[in-house]
């Protein structure tokens, strides 16, 4: 569910939000969280545990707003789960490991934004293999050993990608039986997953990528859903900058009130 960003406070409850002892109501008037996320947030950790009045009645303090706010921009960075789990493990932990705690969350942005960067370049790469003029003429064709011997690799390497279906060579009749013969379009799935498994990537990702090229108008379309994941990437990086300063405040004063 894709939550709303709701971080203007109406001018009737600003002064309330400013204030010590909030009620519910006006909590949940100056945050844009219903009263009964407000009470199941402080249920759940995101809250340190409200006062409570002597009828019995939760007062929430400028902190409280603060936290839910932060709360907000750390799910749509994170997800709600761990946005639950992180503001509950903070507040636990000891200063040093509740920083580096924060730190992983940069960290792992980080690295979905660089495997959707090396997603995206593979695929470009597909899709300049598929159309270069260099690639295999079509009347081109290749034994087991030429192409093992072209790209650097085992013959039995090339029998295994094609088992896997990276791979289509044709079975032409010999006297022997059967050969394997390499045409263009081989060739060039041969020359595609013998770099892509040079940069590291694994049989399911390289079969995703051959799939791509065999479907030329695929490679587009990842290539748009890539553009439009580190499109997301950027707005919940953008999204755990804005929660930072707020996650610092909370680390710094758990640290001084363990």
């Amino acid at each position: 569910m894709r939550l709303k960003c709701l971080w203007r406070v109406d001018v009737g409850n600003r002064h309330s939000a400013t204030r010590a002892n909030l009620s519910t109501a006006e909590v949940s008037a100056a945050t844009g969280w219903s009263p009964q996320q407000v009470r199941d947030l402080e249920a759940h950790g995101v809250l340190p545990p409200a006062q409570r009045a002597p009828n019995g009645y939760r007062r929430f303090s400028p902190e409280h707003l603060r936290d839910l706010h932060t709360y907000r921009d750390l799910a749509s960075a994170v997800g709600p789960v761990q946005a639950r789990r992180t503001m509950r493990q903070i507040r636990a932990m000891p200063t040093a490991d509740a920083v580096a705690h924060v730190c992983d969350l940069h960290a792992r942005l980080n690295q979905e934004r660089e495997q959707a960067l090396a997603a995206r370049h593979a695929l470009t790469a597909i899709s300049t293999e598929a159309t270069t003029d260099s690639s295999p003429a079509d009347g081109d064709t290749m034994t087991i050993t030429e192409l093992a011997g072209a790209l650097g690799v085992r013959a039995s390497t090339l029998r295994f990608w094609e088992r896997e279906g990276l791979v289509h060579p044709e079975r032409v009749p010999t006297s022997a039986g059967t050969a394997r013969r390499y045409p263009a379009p081989a060739i060039r799935e041969a020359r595609i997953t013998t770099a892509l498994r040079a940069a590291g990537y694994r049989i399911p990702e390289v079969r995703h990528a051959i799939t791509a090229v065999r479907e030329l108008q695929e490679v587009s379309r990842s290539l748009a859903a890539l553009d439009e994941r580190l499109a997301l990437i950027a707005q919940r990086s953008l999204a755990l900058l804005r929660a930072g300063a707020a996650l610092a405040e909370i680390v710094r004063t758990t640290g001084e009130n363990p």
